[in-house]
């Protein structure tokens, strides 16, 4: 008689693959999965209730700290559904601004996938790579915000500040000689426009390396053809978004199907893939940060061009600035109240969503015209394409669940929001 293997596995949710506090509890038959139950619960931040509690803007820090990866992006969907609320129209040229971090924050995004994806299924190497160019482009948050990660730049009505003229630059220290120094200052002698230039000059020769490491490498591709294979029709049922619908066949991205922002003025394409395994939306998200560079590069070369205001002059919905505020009455009393009361946009309800680099990012906002909302709903990717989990991994081995998780880029802060 064959001995009877049936284990029930914990995954989680201390495990160095599970990005976040992911718990899965795994039937298995012997190494082979029967059903995968993803447990979510663990870290559940109540953002939502948080924003019902307090004025409109004090919220937009929250929202960076959702998806951690993703900053900017989720700052632009809770900005966009108070905008629409208040029907105000932003100025163009913060409109260019927002396209550009964003298509900055899809790449800082996916570089993080794809070091962590590789990581998790050993190739070692790739995480190095990644990290290099995320410096770079962390240094341009930054240069904005003051801060590389939490960044709470974007603004209703626009953005925080005008893109600085300067480019902060490495200081002489013990650890590095003044050739060394002198070489990482090369291309900090401009603003930060000429600074995000010169990235996207080298980046595709730095996409290329990561392809040299990656798509034709036959571990990799043992590990993730034929993995986690969603059809184009169940990719849809399952309320799918992003690379992990792209990478299933069917174009729909938001950038293109309901433009916002500047993005009706950009010339991109939108990657799909054919088998909806792990492999295909690799393929998808690499091509991706090929189609962001594209983007970055002609929002720099419109904002070279176009000097102008970056946020709405409405005092009673945009803040004074602050040499007026310190020199102004009227303009400290706009201060004082936008900061403590904020404003009551009408009564309603609103829907805005981004193509945020995991998928469709909306925020549901009702409004009862007090100065906070009445109700608060995030739509986060991450969740959807969680709950497939079972059945991408069914009949897979345990091995290939780290493969799975990699594939839908789980960031778990806006899963258990």
């Amino acid at each position: 008689m064959p001995e009877i293997r049936n284990y029930t596995l914990n995954f989680g949710p201390q495990h160095p693959a599970a990005h976040g506090v992911l718990r899965l509890v795994l039937e298995m038959d012997g190494e082979v999965i029967e059903r995968a139950d993803p447990h979510i619960g663990l870290l559940h931040r109540a953002t939502e209730k948080l924003a019902e509690s307090k004025p409109f803007n004090h919220s937009i820090p929250y929202m960076d700290r959702l998806d951690y990866v993703s900053m900017m992006c989720n700052e632009h969907g809770y900005v966009m559904a108070i905008e629409k609320l208040l029907g105000v129209e932003v100025p163009e040229r913060a409109l260019y601004i927002r396209t550009m971090f964003d298509e900055i924050t899809r790449i800082l995004n996916h570089l993080m996938w794809i070091g962590t994806h590789a990581l998790d299924v050993g190739a070692m190497t790739m995480f190095l790579y990644a990290f290099r160019e995320r410096e770079d482009l962390m240094d341009c948050y930054e240069a904005v915000s003051g801060a590389r990660m939490h960044a709470a730049y974007y603004r209703v009505g626009g953005v925080y500040r005008d893109l600085p003229d300067e480019m902060p630059k490495h200081e002489n220290n013990k650890f590095r000689n003044d050739a060394e120094i002198a070489q990482k200052n090369e291309n900090r002698q401009g603003s930060l426009l000429d600074f995000i230039e010169d990235f996207t000059d080298r980046f595709p020769r730095m996409v290329d390396e990561y392809e040299t490491l990656l798509t034709d490498n036959r571990i990799w591709k043992q590990r993730t053809v034929g993995i986690g294979v969603v059809s184009p029709e169940r990719a849809m049922q399952l309320g799918f978004s992003g690379p992990m619908l792209r990478g299933s066949g069917i174009a729909w991205d938001l950038r293109k199907k309901q433009p916002y922002a500047a993005y009706r003025n950009m010339d991109f394409d939108i990657p799909v893939g054919h088998n909806g395994d792990c492999y295909d939306r690799y393929l998808v998200r690499v091509e991706e940060m090929r189609q962001s560079n594209r983007i970055i590069s002609q929002c720099v070369e419109w904002l070279k061009r176009n000097p102008g205001p970056v946020i709405l002059s409405d005092h009673k919905i945009a803040p004074p600035h602050r040499t007026g505020m310190k020199e102004d009455m009227e303009e400290l009393i706009h201060h004082f109240k936008l900061f403590t009361e904020g404003y009551c946009p009408p009564p309603g309800e609103v829907y805005a969503a981004v193509e945020a680099p995991k998928g469709e990012f909306g925020i549901y906002i009702l409004s009862d015209g007090a100065n906070k909302p009445y109700r608060l709903k995030i739509r986060a990717p991450g969740f959807a394409h969680l709950a497939a989990m079972n059945e991408m991994v069914k009949g897979h081995m345990l091995a290939d669940v780290v493969a799975v998780i990699g594939t839908m880029d789980i960031v778990f802060g806006e899963i258990d929001r």
